[in-house]
Formats: structure tokens, C-alpha cells, sequence
């Protein structure tokens, strides 16, 4: 049975990173809760991924397959898990593109700025060429306003519906004309860089949320990035992506937040420090309320199939079969790099359907159901070192150890006892319990209890 600081480690692993195997969460068990979470947000300790060897095995350009490579083999697990948080809530896609690699880019561009501040955020955002030929800034030029990326930085990036108002968005607009992009050579092999273009600014008298002068791009992100309103936005986006499931933005005007005073708790967070990541999210992760959300989530398709990948040590190294797990998550209704709505992904409940928990129970049966995958092996290893039979509640309580910590129902683990019990006790055996383990496995991972994170 797992201790608590295991099982609360378990759990900070699956929400700020995808998961970890059991020796890795035996490890930072070991280091402590509050070390664990220090670590987490200063990814800089830790070295980045090598990606060169996943790029010989994938030819193809930067994508789906690369970014799956990179979660589960990244030392720097929350700085890869808040590329993904702001991929959803700062939606552009690959199937709107000037250059085939921006939106790789754009996930560089995340990283990097992950654990500074929300100004910095938006700023590189508001510069970022993916987002300007997604919300054609491109296309606001001084005498030709295109109000696309001032209305969605206000609504859906930043404050949301009822916080500003038409002649803000038309001020914002302004601000940012001139901000365009452009590439190395024709063909767009390279990637886009930010351009200004002074002769097609307009450097007019602006007034904007009560503030007026000749306003430009950073300062309409800097006057939003310290309002009230933005501080609640990015609490209750960063509560329902790592806490507990919440309805859709477009709801959130209707329907208050489901804990106001955790949402309390992070504006004060962000409030107290003007927007900074890093301490908003060491604020989160050491709360009671995240301590207390165990399985609250529902697990997106990313971590579904990452998890998976993790939990059974497997992949540090890439091989050939490793590109179809680019596509995996797809098939599960988040494709990577297109999310499918510019609010992102509908998450929790919006994650099943009938076709798609197919799938996710498919892609996790097949995956466990190889004995000789290296952590059930290790686990078959450390059952058969006690040289004694291992009675079935021991076999299916170790499992489920080993599969989470993983709480179930009554009714599941009865379920899993009876079916446990029609092969007896496991003999001491790796080979024999590494069978009986992936047996058990592919019946564990098909409950509900196992969709949630």
C-alpha cells in the first residue's frame, strides 16, 4: 500500500507534469512534497531533452510525434506541462500556417517564458508569428484597422467577455498595427521572426481602460496584465487545467467557480505578485485545495497517452514504432498542435464520448498488455524476490499500487479480486507474475477510475 507522501507526490506528478513510474515517484517520495514542488518550478536545474535523436527516427517535420517524445523523456515535466496549458488557452493551429513549423516554435517560445510573468507571456505572445497570421495581425495596418487580435487578446486571452469595452478593443486594435512577421526566404523553410513596422504603426493619441497617450502593443499588455479582471481569468484557466474540472469559459460569466476560495487564493497570487508564474503556481501546488483534488480530472488525451508511456517506464529511447503515439491523442479528440476550437480543447467531460473512451481504453489495454515491458518486469521482479506465492489481494492491491496509486471502488476492487482469484496464488516466478500482472493491468486500466487524474 502506498504511504500518503507517495501517493500526494503520485498525484503532483500527474497534474504538474504526465505521470511518473513507480522507482521515479519512490525517489522523489523519498526527497519530500515541498522539494519536489521547489524543483518543479525551476526547471532550470535540470537539462532539457535531447531531441536530435528522436528527429533521426522522425523525419517528417516537428510535430505531434516529437512533442510526445519530449513529455515523456523531458527532465523539466511542469515546463512542458504549461507549454500545453498555454497551447490550449492561446489556441492557434497548424492548419492555419504561413510557416509549417510555427506552431513548433510557438511551443519554444512557451517554454521559455512558462515561469516569468504574464506580461512577458502576452508580450512574446502579441510578437509570436503563428498568432499573427491566426488572428491576422498581419493584416492591421495603420490605415486599415483588423480588430481580430485586440478583441481575442481582451476576450479569450486575457479578461474575458464584460471586462472592456468596444472602444477598448478599437484602441488596442491600433496599438498593435504595424506588428507583422516575415520569413528568411521565400518558401518558408525558416522560421518566422517578429517585425515592426513603424511606417504602418499607428502612433496616435489612444485611450485604453482609462489610461490615454500614444499607446503601443506593450502598453496595452502591460496596463491588462495588471488588472483585477486578468488575475481572475488566469486563476480559474490555471485552477480547472490543474485542480478540478470546471464548465467551459463560455460559461464562466453564468456559472461562478465551483471552490471561490481557492480562486481567491491564486488573484491574491497573482495580485501580490504582478503576474508572476512561478510563485502563482508554487502558491497552487502547496495548497490544500490542490493537495485535496485526487482524481478530479479527467485525464486529457496528452495525458492519457503519456501516462500510460511513463507508468510503464518504457520509450527513453525511441524506436521505430514510437511515431504512432504522435497520433494517439488525436484519435482520442486532442490533436496536438490543432486544437479544435479557438477556446482551446472542451475538457473533463468533453474528453468522453462513446468513440473516444473506446479508444482511450484500447490504446492503454494494448500498451500494458506486453509482459515484458521494463516496470512490469521490475515489478515481477520485486514480487518474485520474496520467494513465497503472492495471494490475489496482494497481487491486485500492488497492481493498483502500481497503477496509480490508484483509489477504486468497492465494487471494482471486488471485481478485480474475483477475477484474480480464478488463477490462485502467483508462484514466485518473474515470468508468471509478469503475465499475471499485465492481466490484471489491462483490466485496470479500462475503469473508470482509471480515466481520471
Amino acid at each position: 500500500m502506498a504511504s500518503n507522501e507517495l501517493a500526494l507526490v503520485a498525484h503532483l506528478m500527474r497534474r504538474a507534469g504526465f505521470g511518473a513510474s513507480r522507482a521515479e515517484m519512490d525517489r522523489l517520495a523519498r526527497r519530500g512534497y515541498d522539494a519536489v514542488v521547489d524543483d518543479l518550478v525551476h526547471p532550470e536545474r535540470f537539462p532539457d531533452v535531447e531531441m536530435d535523436i528522436i528527429e533521426r527516427y522522425n523525419h517528417a517535420r516537428p510535430g505531434q510525434t516529437d512533442w510526445i517524445y519530449r513529455m515523456v523523456n523531458t527532465g523539466r515535466p511542469l515546463r512542458e506541462k504549461m507549454a500545453l496549458f498555454f497551447h490550449h488557452v492561446f489556441a492557434t493551429a497548424n492548419y492555419k500556417s504561413d510557416n509549417p513549423q510555427a506552431s513548433y516554435f510557438q511551443l519554444d517560445m512557451f517554454r521559455e517564458t512558462c515561469m516569468t510573468s504574464v506580461i512577458n507571456v502576452l508580450t512574446r505572445l502579441s510578437k509570436d508569428p503563428a498568432m499573427l497570421f491566426w488572428l491576422d495581425n498581419n493584416e492591421n495596418h495603420r490605415e486599415e484597422i483588423n480588430e481580430n487580435y485586440g478583441r481575442e487578446l481582451l476576450e479569450l486571452f486575457s479578461m474575458g467577455v464584460g471586462n472592456y469595452t468596444e472602444a477598448d478593443i478599437k484602441s488596442a486594435s491600433r496599438a498593435f498595427t504595424g506588428w507583422t512577421f516575415t520569413t528568411n526566404v521565400p518558401g518558408k523553410i525558416y522560421p518566422s521572426r517578429f517585425v515592426f513596422r513603424a511606417d504602418d504603426h499607428d502612433d496616435g493619441v489612444k485611450t485604453f481602460m482609462g489610461h490615454t497617450g500614444r499607446l503601443n502593443g506593450e502598453d496595452i499588455v502591460e496596463i491588462i496584465s495588471r488588472q483585477p479582471a486578468t488575475a481572475r481569468f488566469f486563476a480559474r484557466h490555471l485552477y480547472t487545467f490543474f485542480v478540478a474540472d470546471e464548465p467551459p469559459v463560455s460559461s464562466w460569466n453564468e456559472i461562478p467557480p465551483g471552490n471561490p476560495a481557492a480562486i481567491d487564493t491564486l488573484v491574491k497570487a497573482y495580485m501580490d505578485s504582478v503576474g508572476d508564474l512561478r510563485h502563482i503556481l508554487r502558491v497552487l501546488f502547496t495548497s490544500d485545495f490542490f493537495k485535496n483534488s485526487l482524481f478530479l480530472r479527467v485525464k486529457s488525451p496528452a495525458e492519457m497517452v503519456v501516462g500510460v508511456i511513463k507508468m510503464l517506464d518504457d520509450y527513453k529511447l525511441p524506436a521505430p514504432q514510437f511515431a504512432h503515439y504522435g497520433t494517439e491523442a488525436g484519435k482520442m479528440g486532442q490533436r496536438l498542435m490543432n486544437p479544435n476550437t479557438v477556446e482551446g480543447w472542451i475538457t473533463g467531460s468533453g474528453w468522453i464520448d462513446g468513440g473516444t473512451l473506446n479508444n482511450r481504453v484500447n490504446f492503454a489495454v494494448n500498451e500494458v498488455s506486453d509482459p515484458t515491458k521494463p516496470a512490469i518486469q521490475a515489478l515481477a521482479l520485486a514480487l518474485a524476490a520474496h520467494r513465497r506465492p503472492v495471494p490475489p489481494p496482494d497481487l491486485v492491491e500492488g497492481c493498483l499500487d502500481f497503477a496509480g496509486p490508484l483509489p477504486v471502488s468497492h465494487q471494482t476492487r471486488a471485481g478485480l479480486l474475483r477475477h484474480a482469484e480464478t488463477q490462485g496464488s502467483a508462484r514466485p516466478d518473474p515470468e508468471e507474475l509478469a503475465n499475471r500482472i499485465s492481466d490484471l493491468l489491462r483490466l485496470i486500466v479500462a475503469t473508470r477510475e482509471y480515466q481520471f487524474g
